[in-house]
Parts: structure tokens; sequence; C-alpha cells
């Protein structure tokens, strides 16, 4: 008598090759969540250009797997759970967090983890969720009530969250200052609502798209201008009763609009760069950057619990993120979704993939 052979239930997925940056949607073994995890249904994924930066090789470390599945702002429901896990059903809606703790550093040792200084990104040092399933660490699960639809839940990984940490935690806006928001597109829209809501005022966009400014505007900002305007300085004077900016986001990440950002800060101001790329900025002389008492500031990411904070918003009707889904796709039309965010087809704001 021969044994019968069960076939391992399979899933379709995006899978990247680091060796070739080249990538195709495969055919491959649904994953099993180990101790402490949870396999997601993946209801939908957002396309991100830190994705595109793996696949144009502008990142890929030794972090990342010869082959992995990308995709790491993701929402769905919990298809099955590995053991130890407790508080979670199959059938719950959930946002998985988009890294894990190394568990190793200082703060993870000291259970920290919202600190860890070696945290692993999910789609770059594991598998993402453009893919029908992903699998999840329990402890990082945000729950998604029923009022808050899934393909906004999914956006909330990135980029609304760390437009969040950017205002909220590194820029410390206050209720009453002048906020500057340079490059208003999937992190800039989000940091213009996010400023508006707690309290900042006047609000001034800055885009060299005159759509993009009129979306600015109908987002929240109170004034939008082309940053090669040559009178911008004055016109940002001139809406700030010669106060200038208290803060500066730059969600460009380039030497012109960081600079630019600096420059037109008030005495005292903050420069918050969320944007990144390879250029190289300036700060001036050491004696005119002292006297200013500018403050230069860094920000990357966000704290998972900054997501059920941005839930409950949403749920509350605070925060209204349904222009920020700009476009659907399916796995078979991955491509053309990613081309249209790299070619700015429409000036997207966020496509997602909907395994």
């Amino acid at each position: 008598m021969t044994a019968t052979r069960h076939a391992v239930p399979t899933m379709r997925a995006q899978r990247f090759r680091k060796a070739t940056r080249q990538w195709a949607i495969e055919e491959i073994p649904v994953p099993e969540p180990g101790p402490g995890e949870v396999l997601v249904k993946v209801a939908y994924c957002g396309i991100c250009h830190s994705d595109l930066s793996l696949i144009d090789g502008v990142f890929g470390g030794a972090d990342v797997p010869d082959v992995v599945t990308q995709g790491h702002e993701a929402a769905g429901t919990i298809a099955s759970i590995g053991p130890g896990v407790t508080g979670w059903a199959v059938g719950d809606r959930v946002i998985p967090a988009a890294g894990r703790p190394c568990g190793v550093c200082e703060y993870c040792r000291r259970a920290d983890f919202g600190n860890c200084s070696n945290i692993r990104l999910m789609a770059f040092a594991y598998d993402g969720a453009w893919a029908e399933y992903t699998v999840a660490q329990a402890v990082g699960l945000t729950r998604v009530p029923d009022s808050v639809p899934l393909d906004q839940a999914a956006i909330l990984a990135d980029a609304v969250s760390t437009p969040f940490g950017a205002v909220v935690r590194t820029g410390k806006v206050a209720i009453g200052e002048a906020v500057g928001v340079w490059g208003v597109g999937g992190v800039g829209t989000h940091i213009v609502q996010l400023a508006r809501l707690v309290g900042a005022n006047p609000i001034v966009a800055f885009d060299l798209d005159e759509e993009i400014r009129g979306r600015a505007l109908a987002v929240g900002a109170d004034f939008a201008f082309d940053s090669r305007d040559p009178d911008v300085k004055a016109k940002v004077a001139e809406v700030t009763k010669g106060h200038l900016l208290d803060v500066a986001f730059d969600a460009v990440g380039l030497k012109a609009t960081f600079e630019q950002g600096l420059d037109l800060l008030t005495a005292g101001g903050r420069i918050v760069g969320v944007g990144l790329s390879a250029q190289k900025v300036s700060l001036g002389t050491t004696a005119a950057f002292g006297l200013s008492r500018k403050q230069a500031l860094g920000h990357l990411g966000y704290k998972n619990e900054d997501i059920g904070t941005l839930v409950d918003l949403v749920a509350a009707g605070r925060l209204d993120l349904s222009r920020s889904i700009s476009g659907v796709v399916g796995l078979d039309d991955l491509a053309d979704g990613i081309r249209r965010l790299h070619e700015h087809e429409g000036n997207p704001i966020r496509i997602l993939v909907q395994p």
C-alpha cells in the first residue's frame, strides 16, 4: 500500500532576484506561520518609491536575500495562526508591521523594540506582501475596525505613518506654527493633512507641478507655490506676516529642496529631511548656522503604535484618506503599476496591488 502525497497549497507572489534585479510573478508554496506568527491573506499592498529603489539598484545591501517578495504597506485578514499566538482569531482584519526588531541589540535586550537599532525591513530583509499571503509577527499587528476600508488601512503602514512620525515625533509641530512642505506626493500629501490635523497655521506647499499644487490645496494646504519662483521667499514672508516658516519638511530629498527649506526657516526653525537621495546638502558656514539657531533633523519610519493612532483617526472621520488611493492593479498588472509610479503618470499618491 502506498502512502498518499498531499499537495502543498500554493499561492501567486512577486519574486525579486537581487543578482539580476529582475522579478516575476511565480507560483510558490503558501508559507506556514511559525511560533508567534500569523498568516495574513493580503487584501491590498501599496507600491512605494522604496520598492522601486530595490528594483532600480539604488538600495540592495547585504540584508536583502537572493530572492525576496516585495511590498510592505499591507492590510488583510488572518488566515491561520501559529503556535503560541493569543488574542487574535482567523478572520480578524489587520495591518502587519513593516519591520521586525532584531531581538539582539541593546534596545531589544531591554524590550524597547520600537527603538531597535537593527530593525529588519519587510520586503527587503524578509518576504513582503505583493502576494496572496504573507507571514507576520503577531506582536506587530494592528487591528482594523470594519469602518476602515482595507485599501486605506494598507497605506497606513508607511505612506501615512512615516509622515505622522515626521510631523508629531521629529518635527514636533505645535498649534499655530507655520509649516512648509516640499514635494506633495505620496509622503508630502499626508504631511500636509497631518500638519493641518495638529493645528499648523499656515501650511505652505511647494511643488513644481501646477496640478499637484492644486491637490495640495484640496487636502489642506493654505498656500501652494512653485519652488522655482524667484519671488518665493517674499511670498512666504507675506503669507506668514514676515515670520517665515517654523518647520520645513523636505519630502523630496534633493539638495535644492533641502537648502531652500533651510533658507525659508525663521530663526530657531527646524528642517526635517524625509525624502532620501544620494545628493549632498550644505548648512552654510558654522557661524551663520549657529547664529540662526536653526535645526536640521533627519526622519525615517514610525513606531508601531502610530498605526493604531492613525486607524482610530480614520475610523473617527478625523483623517480622510479617500483621495490617497490613485489606482488598484492585480498581480498580473503589477508592472504597469510600477511604471505609473516610476513615470509619475497621473501624479499618483498611492497605487495599490490587490493580489
